[in-house]
């Protein structure tokens, strides 16, 4: 075999067989029968046409919605999820202050000794500020130096923090709130004033003869019976003075109100009333007026003139019970001993409120003369015209003190 590839004298290699076909080879072999050859492949491939019908073109155009909606979705969750966590970590949605003068009133409490922090935290707690560290960057700003009084502030709810501070270094604004409730006795409201105005009891105690400074009736032995309950708010700079002419003003006016202006009559309903009081619960109250009237008109029936009230003797014996000796029953050196004393005691043994002053004064007018409670529980209280029926009630109250032991003494 030669080297040489032009050597024509070189064995040829066959040419492969060619499929056989019904003409002559050559080109018009090509164009023979295109329809049962295979689809070419390659780049003829690429631009091959595919015949959609209308309900495919219509599915294909929905999944590709369905998948750009869900992607869109995922996106905005993925986002939404990372802007709540750098929030929470940065706080940057938190409401640091409120605008305006604020929404609801409210009254706020500043107590003797608290720091300017605890005041923030409170008023933040209690909704009047957004934000207790604005509150005081506000505060440190024109107040660096000043003390917020103690006392009670009429502010508002969502106040901003440059109002809530306005108004609580307004001296104007600034109180002593006392809460004086009902069956107290003068002793005792005179220490629930000391502790809310900050002023000594025995400041009190030098007024407690002087009715005259007050306008009170001189049959009144005392400020018993003047002392009204209720809430009161007096200036930082009252007085003890200021403070109880303030609670006789308060009681004058609900006599005023009932048509009370005469002294006795004064004497009278404030007396009555501050025993109704210590007797029965509110219901009761003109029932039992009427029937202390009914004792105290009628001296030669069963009562004998005798009001009877349990309460009265232990106020004369200076303690606070509805038990007491036989002796101490009899003992007609008590000034407010109304078993042993007929008619009404020297005074009043507290100071009653509205709806017992109302009571006193337009008493029911009933048969009764006796009442007794019951129940100490519930106040159930029962009434009678007679003495007799009076003990069967009286049986059923020790009946009860029996099942209750201790309640009764």
């Amino acid at each position: 075999m030669s080297d040489d590839p032009y050597d024509q004298s070189a064995p040829r290699r066959p040419d492969p067989p060619r499929e056989p076909s019904g003409t002559a080879g050559g080109l018009g072999s090509l164009l023979d029968e295109p329809s049962s050859r295979e689809p070419a492949h390659g780049l003829r491939g690429v631009f091959e046409h595919v015949e959609l019908t209308p309900e495919q073109i219509k599915r294909r155009m929905r999944r590709g919605r369905v998948s750009l909606t869900t992607a869109v979705a995922l996106f905005l969750l993925a986002a939404l999820i990372t802007v709540s966590v750098l929030a929470s970590t940065f706080g940057w949605f938190e409401v640091r202050d409120y605008g305006g003068e604020g929404k609801d009133p409210v009254t706020f409490s500043v107590s003797e000794g608290a720091t300017t922090g605890q005041i923030a935290v409170a008023l933040e707690q209690q909704g009047v500020v957004a934000d207790a560290g604005t509150f005081l960057e506000t505060y440190q700003e024109e107040h660096a130096e000043e003390f917020i009084q103690p006392g009670q502030y009429e502010l508002r709810t969502e106040m901003s923090s440059e109002a809530a501070v306005d108004a609580l270094m307004e001296e104007d604004e600034a109180t002593h709130y006392a809460a004086v409730a009902q069956t107290l006795r003068m002793t005792e409201v005179f220490e629930i004033l000391s502790r809310s105005t900050g002023i000594p009891v025995s400041e009190f105690e030098a007024y407690e003869e002087d009715t005259e400074t007050f306008g009170i009736p001189d049959r009144f032995p005392t400020l018993e019976g003047w002392l009204h309950p209720g809430e009161y708010r007096f200036a930082l700079d009252a007085t003890a003075e200021d403070v109880l002419q303030a609670m006789v003003d308060r009681t004058r006016t609900t006599l005023e109100d009932n048509g009370v202006t005469e002294p006795d009559q004064q004497f009278e309903v404030l007396t009555i009333g501050s025993i109704i009081e210590f007797e029965v619960q509110p219901e009761h109250y003109d029932i039992v007026a009427g029937a202390i009237e009914n004792r105290l008109e009628n001296p030669e029936g069963e009562t004998s003139g005798f009001i009877q009230s349990d309460a009265s003797v232990t106020y004369g014996l200076g303690r606070k019970s509805y038990d007491f000796s036989d002796e101490e029953r009899r003992d007609t050196s008590n000034p407010y001993n109304t078993f042993a004393n007929p008619g009404l005691p020297v005074g009043p043994i507290g100071s009653p409120g509205d709806a017992a002053i109302k009571a006193a004064a337009d008493p029911q007018d009933t048969g009764y003369y006796f009442w007794v409670t019951v129940n100490l529980e519930t106040g159930e209280t029962k009434f009678a015209e007679t003495y007799a029926e009076h003990l069967e009630n009286v049986e059923e109250y020790n009946q009860w003190c029996s099942e209750n032991e201790g309640r009764c003494g």
